[in-house]
């Protein structure tokens, strides 16, 4: 039976681990204000790139472009984009859990992965599973360079068809209590992507209001400004999908790490309890042993 002694340690050794919780969750909550920050900030870039390639589509006889071109899935690219730490909920295991599923799905296919984060990469490594590159020390504090870095080697795959189709599996973050999973496909660029918004059909009634559109005056031809924007469009998703991927990492933590703070609260206060049903059961001895003392000695 566990002493007063016992107890007493282990409510301490657990209150320092409620401090621990406690302070990561403070950090996280930062983390993920300055994350939200930069969603958003990242956004005007990536619309602008889409309207400048929608106008430039609107001037070309014929849009074509190695990124567009459609081929049968055969040879396919996965990114799994996870944490570099733990203590995050199930923020890694859903993106393990639905890489598996992917892998399921096209089974029977050729399917490269390319981890990013080092969670991913320990664990496909663990699964036997070759990976074709690997990326870490992301997550946490993501950069251009490193979305750069991720488009080059997929357009580089893809350019020189020896890969069908580019997908990416990460959390997105919808709000601090829910990261969606989802699995998206990055290329082929969908052509209604870069379409004008003319050329969309079925999407607006007759008479509805349409969007202004900017004229742009090009000094280059218009596809050749296509060309090099259609790599630099994909860069643009990459790092929003990016840091995407990393408010959800800091909003799950700092959900995992509320959760155990107060579960060390719940702990400590059914500890306590406890140690003082004991000292009273021991206090309660003593006194009787004492009045039976004294009853036996008069």
């Amino acid at each position: 039976m566990a002493t007063l002694l016992d107890f007493r340690r282990r409510i301490r050794s657990i209150k320092s681990t409620q401090q621990i919780t406690r302070a990561m969750k403070f950090v996280a909550a930062a983390r993920l204000r300055r994350a939200q920050d930069r969603v958003i900030a990242s956004r005007p870039y990536a619309m602008q790139i889409l309207r400048v390639l929608r106008s430039a589509s609107g001037r070309m006889e014929q849009v074509v472009h190695p990124l567009l071109a459609v081929r049968p899935e055969e040879r396919i690219l996965l990114v799994a984009v996870s944490a570099d730490r733990g203590l995050c909920g199930a923020f890694n295991t859903n993106v393990l859990r639905k890489t598996s599923e992917f892998l399921r799905e096209h089974h029977g296919k050729n399917v490269q992965i390319m981890a990013v984060g080092k969670r991913a990469a320990d664990a496909l490594r663990r699964m036997r599973l070759p990976l074709l590159a690997e990326m870490t020390n992301v997550t946490m504090n993501v950069q251009f360079h490193h979305a750069k870095e991720i488009a080059d080697l997929i357009i580089d795959k893809y350019t020189k068809s020896e890969v069908d189709a580019v997908y990416f599996i990460l959390n997105y973050f919808q709000n601090v209590l829910v990261q969606r999973m989802i699995s998206v496909r990055l290329l082929p660029i969908p052509p209604e992507v870069v379409a004008t918004p003319q050329a969309e059909s079925g999407e607006r009634e007759a008479g509805a209001a349409q969007p202004v559109e900017v004229d742009y005056i090009y000094e280059q031809p218009p596809a050749e400004i296509f060309e090099r924007l259609v790599p630099r469009y994909v860069e643009a998703e990459i790092l929003r999908g990016l840091l995407e991927s990393s408010a959800a990492e800091h909003a799950a933590r700092m959900t995992a790490m509320d959760a155990a703070t107060n579960n060390a609260a719940e702990l400590i206060d059914s500890l306590t309890l406890h140690m003082n049903k004991v000292r009273q059961a021991a206090i309660t001895k003593e006194i009787i042993e004492v009045v039976s003392g004294a009853a036996s000695a008069g």
